[in-house]
């Protein structure tokens, strides 16, 4: 597929119409009345800044809403159909790619395995191809072009630069920019970032009632953490807020890790620790998968390290539930399939943490088990496409 192809340029909407836009995006107002009711506009300033929206093809009028006594008013929503966002949750060994429309549905997803250890351009270019092969079938059922690329990386990303910096599981990726090498190939606007602050924002989309304050825990092969706060996603003055994985646990063997230290949570409570663990004591299992379904067939040695890795995550994340008193905790990544680790995880927290910290505390494991990271990869595409700068391609 050629440049021109996918390219085109997303019609501008002013700083003025971010507030109508975000009322839409949010689902709490669908109509004038409602959005001048939540905006405190006038119903003549709001007629004005939905009338350009819809000429500038961001929103679209469907049919009559409920009549409360007056005309019955028109529905507006975001128009689904003005583009696409590509969006790439890279892993240590596969990864998964979406395509989220701009009303912000994942309309299609694809997982494919993909070893991140390779040279970054050669896995950047194959992903990139996955996923332009999924425009061509997209745009052949009816869908719109491409106007963006939302990528999720294994490791800390630099808000400042957008350059991979020190990854534990990605050799070869430090100081890499995943925008500028993508760009080599498309010439679009390219967003990246961690891919556990992409499930947190991916978990903001459940259905629930919005989330103000959240902490999503992604416990995979290795483990990541992404905090919500005020209902946006929070990544710290350079990006690397909610980064747990470097956390000594007090008390816990001397096991070295990759940033030199000994203790840390990853080097302890990480799929491929338990797994490592599980290999010296001599049974043969190749994956995290593998240990938890040896667990659910009462295997001593595998329960007992996923229990052990549930208390010493809920040791380290009693910490951060005192300090932050989030509504919310998200249990995310391969592990949160273990009950006997959500239940290790539990078990610490309600003993650790205060119990004002956690009577209104709800702990889930993640809605989105396959497509959160997706799913927030969209999502953060779009709210800085829709904010009153918009997506620039130096990104």
């Amino acid at each position: 597929m050629t440049v021109n192809d996918v390219s085109g340029t997303v019609p501008l909407h002013s700083p003025q119409h971010v507030e109508v836009l975000a009322a839409l995006r949010s689902g709490r107002a669908n109509s004038r009345a409602a959005l001048a009711n939540i905006t405190g506009l006038s119903p003549t300033t709001v007629a004005a800044r939905v009338d350009a929206l819809i000429e500038q093809g961001h929103v679209v009028e469907t049919g009559p809403g409920e009549s409360r006594g007056g005309r019955r008013p028109r529905h507006l929503m975001i128009r689904g159909d003005a583009g696409l966002v590509g969006c790439i949750d890279l892993g240590v060994d596969r990864a998964s790619f979406g395509l989220v429309d701009f009303a912000g549905e994942l309309i299609t997803e694809r997982h494919a395995p993909l070893d991140i250890a390779a040279d970054p351009r050669a896995v950047l270019s194959r992903a990139l191809k996955i996923l332009l092969d999924m425009v061509d079938e997209a745009k052949l059922a009816g869908h719109t072009r491409l106007r963006g690329i939302s990528v999720g990386v294994p490791g800390p990303v630099s808000s400042a630069t957008s350059r991979v910096i020190s990854p534990s599981r990605m050799p070869g990726w430090n100081g890499v920019s995943v925008p500028e090498l993508m760009r080599r190939e498309i010439d679009l606007p390219i967003l990246v970032n961690n891919d556990a602050n992409l499930m947190a924002a991916g978990e903001l989309l459940d259905g629930r009632e919005p989330i103000g304050n959240q902490v999503l825990v992604k416990v995979g092969s290795g483990i990541g953490c992404g905090i919500v706060c005020g209902g946006a996603l929070y990544t710290g003055s350079n990006g690397w807020a909610g980064d747990i994985s470097h956390v000594v646990v007090p008390g816990a063997a001397a096991v070295p890790c990759s940033c030199g230290r000994t203790g840390c949570l990853d080097a302890l409570a990480s799929g491929n620790a338990l797994v490592r663990e599980m290999q010296v004591a001599g049974t043969n299992v190749q994956s995290v998968e593998e240990m938890i379904a040896l667990a659910q067939d009462s295997h001593p040695l595998a329960t007992g390290l996923l229990r052990n890795a549930g208390v010493m995550t809920g040791g380290v994340l009693a910490t951060i539930v005192n300090f932050f008193n989030p509504e919310r905790l998200v249990l995310g990544g391969v592990l949160a399939d273990s009950s006997v680790f959500v239940a290790g995880v539990r078990a610490t927290l309600y003993a650790e943490c205060l119990p004002m910290a956690t009577d209104q505390l709800s702990i889930d494991v993640a809605q989105f088990a396959a497509t959160g990271g997706l799913r927030g990869a969209g999502r953060i595409f779009l709210d800085q496409l829709f904010s009153a700068d918009g997506v620039r391609t130096s990104a």
